[in-house]
């Protein structure tokens, strides 16, 4: 019986390899995909955690189209899921969607191929999938696997919670023999123990793939004049790149839309203040066209599938390391170089601070958000190698720094703080702990403002003994003495700064400080864009060949990375396929794909070859 269920085994993996390259266009599985779709072709459950772009929607899709029956994937955002149908459709998979875009009439018509077994794979939300009517529908049908996406939704104090997330462990009782799939790019120890408990999953069915994105360079930098770093990474390093823009409210999500739009960029807001049919308007532009920026909120970017995302800016700072994880992990899903930048201050310390003190939930809550904000700004303040910091977070080791961070790159300096630190403390104390950081450095460097001596902090001892400092060494000093400990934001939520317990053997001379120096980034030689390797002779063909796919793609009513993502372009500019056999040896052209746009291509491609 053993060797029986072996062989059988055996054969769908080999028919999932034949879905692979007929089908998806690929010629080999990546990492652990094998394994996870051999697990699921068993029958088992299984947690997987791959980083955004590694392949997790194969693992679901190929056995959805090798077992008996349709996959239903449960998906957090229906905005998505039209895109994501159009792409498998593009490559022959009969896909579709559930949800309130849909008109009775085409209710309807969907539930009848359901029931005649017409469709491959199905799409639908949370909210859809645990109605009545859906599971009756179910109940009906042979039914291949659930596959949760995005499967962090479910942790109850997560970055992303939704709460009808929990409610999808009645899967495991009302499907028990189905196998359930749980897939994520983001999630720490705490974060797979609970998807596994609240899915029913089994404690040893976890792949967990890695989290390092080799490609993404990771920068973190002082905020001065935010919007003038900002501008000055968009014009040297990214002229023409597509990228996102994260912002913590809706009116900073709109002003900044403007003023890059004023200053030359083809900027879009995108935040849940606005209209439905806008935010959908946006997405598509940003999803068809080349060189969008979307300026959004964190209502943005979950299951954003546009491959040559090339940076993702933050002009605030995220509330935890696994969404700043997640959102920068939107950039360079192709594998090509992309930019992760982030600006923060002193005030985004304060308001997050404020918001975890002011947060639902019990003590236990807000220690845990604290924790997490805590772990965010020691990424932000680090001197070390930020990758590997953040591999360490997720419980992964890199042995060696990884030469992709701004800490990699321009090593950053320190310098001994004692003193300043000690008259930083100590002026926060004179002025009674009532003040937050602006105004003590007033006090400090001796302003004469009407604030300073109306509360008569021109009298108190510390006044102007840091004038020798300038405001900006001031603020990061302060903020990194928040980060380390050595001060705490009053959680009362008045924004003023508190001396803990840990600063007295520093205000006694017991101890020393070793802070880091804040330093202009250098200046970049070139811009930095995604497949600069093109040789300057080759670029005419490769020209063409984007040029080629835009038009398939109007016509098609698909954004252009449907047609063919730029790797395959890419891969077609160096094999220089002339044949249909050769054009089934590039990675990402299948069967369907090349009936309906291999011709085209050739005949280009075959131009360009005898005309040269």
């Amino acid at each position: 019986m053993g060797e029986y269920v072996e062989e059988m085994a055996q054969s769908a993996l080999e028919k999932a390899q034949e879905v692979l390259a007929h089908t998806f266009g690929f010629a080999d599985f990546r990492d652990r995909q094998a394994d996870i779709i051999q697990a699921v072709l068993r029958g088992d459950n299984a947690l997987v955690v791959m980083p955004t772009g590694g392949g997790k929607s194969l693992c679901y899709q190929i056995p959805s189209l090798v077992r008996r029956g349709v996959g239903i994937v449960v998906s957090p955002l229906i905005a998505l899921m039209q895109d994501q149908v159009n792409a498998l459709s593009n490559q022959g998979v009969r896909a579709a969607f559930m949800n309130s875009t849909l008109d009775s009439g085409q209710y309807f018509a969907l539930e009848q191929r359901l029931r005649r077994g017409e469709i491959d794979i199905l799409y639908l939300a949370p909210e859809r999938l645990l109605q009545n009517r859906t599971l009756e529908l179910f109940d009906q049908i042979p039914i291949a696997l659930f596959a949760v996406d995005e499967a962090h939704c479910v942790a109850q104090w997560g970055h992303d919670f939704r709460a009808d997330y929990l409610r999808l462990e009645m899967l495991r009782e009302r499907y028990p023999q189905v196998p359930r799939l749980a897939l994520t790019a983001t999630a720490d120890a705490r974060t797979q123990q609970e998807i596994t408990q609240r899915l029913g999953l089994d404690d040893d069915a976890s792949f967990i793939c890695g989290f390092d994105r080799a490609n993404i360079e990771y920068r973190i930098q002082q905020k001065n004049s935010p919007r003038r770093q900002l501008l000055r990474f968009l014009q040297e390093e990214q002229p023409g790149n597509a990228g996102i823009v994260y912002c913590l409210s809706r009116n900073k999500v709109d002003d900044t839309a403007i003023w890059l739009r004023d200053q030359g960029f083809a900027a879009l807001p995108y935040h849940a203040g606005m209209t439905a049919r806008d935010r959908q308007r946006h997405q598509d532009r940003f999803l068809r066209e080349d060189g969008i920026i979307i300026v959004a909120t964190i209502a943005f970017g979950m299951g954003i599938d546009k491959p040559n995302v090339r940076f993702v800016a933050h002009l605030d700072m995220p509330k935890s390391i696994e969404a700043y994880y997640q959102e920068t992990g939107r950039a360079g899903r192709d594998g090509e170089p992309a930019s992760a930048i982030l600006f923060y201050g002193m005030e985004d310390v304060v308001k997050l601070s404020q918001m975890v003190a002011n947060s639902e939930g019990d003590e236990n809550h807000k220690r845990a958000e604290r924790q997490r904000l805590n772990a965010m700004l020691g990424l932000c303040e680090m001197t070390a190698c930020r990758r590997q910091a953040l591999l360490r977070y997720f419980g992964e080791t890199l042995e060696q720094p990884c030469g992709n961070c701004d800490n990699c790159l321009s090593p950053p300096t320190t310098w001994d703080a004692t003193e300043a630190v000690q008259k930083a403390l100590s002026c926060v104390y004179r002025t009674g702990q009532r003040f937050g950081a602006a105004h003590v450095i007033e006090v400090l460097r001796g302003s004469e403002n009407e604030k300073v001596r109306q509360f008569g902090h021109h009298r108190v001892s510390t006044y102007g003994i840091g004038r020798d400092i300038s405001v900006d060494v001031w603020r990061s000093l302060f903020r990194q003495l928040l980060v380390l400990g050595y001060l705490e934001v009053d959680p009362r939520g008045y924004g003023n700064l508190l001396l803990t317990q840990k600063c007295r053997p520093l205000l006694r001379g017991e101890e020393s400080i070793q802070l880091h120096r804040e330093i202009k980034p250098p200046k970049k030689a070139a811009a930095k864009k995604a497949l600069a390797d093109i040789e300057p002779q080759h670029q005419t063909l490769w020209n063409a060949l984007r040029g080629l796919r835009k038009q398939l793609a109007q016509a098609n009513s698909v954004p252009p990375y449907v047609i063919f993502s730029d790797t395959t372009l890419k891969e077609m500019l160096v094999k220089r396929p002339l044949s249909k056999r050769e054009m089934l040896c590039v990675n990402g052209v299948g069967d369907i794909k090349l009936e309906r746009f291999g011709d085209a291509f050739l005949e280009l491609i075959c131009e360009h070859e005898y005309s040269e």
